[in-house]
Formats: C-alpha cells, sequence, structure tokens
C-alpha cells in the first residue's frame, strides 16, 4: 500500500485548500478511504470518509459544511477539499485505507501533508 499527499501549505482564515492523495499498490476502488488529522489541539481526528462506491460518510461537527471529500477510482485519487479554514484546523492530515468497507480503522498510511492557517 501506498499513499501519497499532497496540496497541503499555509492559508488564511477564511482560506482554501484542495488535498489529494494518490494511491497505489492495491485495489482502490475496493477499499473505503478517510482522511485523518493530527492537530495541536485534539490530537488525531477523523476528518472524512468515502465508501468505496463514491458515498459519503457523515462529516463530523468540526468541519461539516465546509471540508468535502471525494474520490476518483479510474485515477485512484482522493480529494478533500477544505473552504472557510480556521486556525484550528492547522495540522498534519493523512489519507488512508481502510481495513474493510464500512469501518474507520486503518491499514494504510500515508506520510501526511501540512495544513497551517493562520493570518
Amino acid at each position: 500500500v501506498q499513499l501519497v499527499e499532497s496540496g497541503g501549505g499555509s492559508a488564511q482564515p477564511g482560506g482554501s485548500l484542495r488535498l489529494s492523495c494518490a494511491a497505489s499498490g492495491f485495489t482502490f476502488s475496493a477499499y473505503d478511504m478517510s482522511w485523518v488529522r493530527r492537530t495541536p489541539g485534539k490530537g488525531l481526528e477523523w476528518v472524512c470518509g468515502v465508501y468505496d462506491f463514491g458515498g459519503v460518510l457523515e462529516y463530523p461537527d468540526s468541519v461539516k459544511g465546509r471540508f468535502s471529500c471525494s474520490r476518483d477510482n479510474a485515477k485512484n485519487t482522493l480529494d478533500l477539499q477544505m473552504t472557510t479554514l480556521k486556525p484550528e484546523d492547522t495540522g498534519l492530515y493523512y489519507c488512508a485505507k481502510a481495513t474493510s468497507t464500512g469501518t474507520t480503522t486503518f491499514d494504510g498510511w500515508g506520510q501526511g501533508t501540512q495544513v497551517t492557517v493562520s493570518s
């Protein structure tokens, strides 16, 4: 399993960033995928998940209405569109492969991409 995140960087509060994860080494379309972040304030936090077929799990309140994740099974990519960013969104964002359908336990992780939100 290889997961490579990209697209992190710095943004001002209220701004936007789009993260992408390129997957290889497994049958991407057969597995649910998620974004998980590690922040100074909350530690490890699940951000969003996409079923193997493309449906999206309910977002946690901390990002609901601001973040949107999606996948392209033809390109083996998972994306995270982040809008109305807040300083508390600062953290290291990981792409993660679920162990099986309908779970948020993971057996594959990327190296992470840093997101920093500050004015």
